[in-house]
């Protein structure tokens, strides 16, 4: 793997994360706050899906 293509891989990430605040701020917000008020198990485990789910597509398309 290269590293140009490990930082397109990294400017994808920062354009699609960014849509969001950029599009929607107040509901971006709102989403925030939410998210905050969660339990910390709940968090961990969305993270451990979303880490899991990127992994999963790495290997499928690598």
């Amino acid at each position: 793997m290269s590293f140009q293509l490990i930082m397109l891989a990294l400017a994808l990430v920062l354009i699609i994360e960014g849509v969001g605040p950029l599009l929607f701020p107040n509901r971006w917000q709102a989403y925030l706050k939410e998210i905050s008020n969660q339990n910390q198990r709940v968090l961990q485990r969305l993270g451990g899906a979303l880490v899991t789910a990127g992994v999963v597509i790495l290997i499928i398309f690598s």
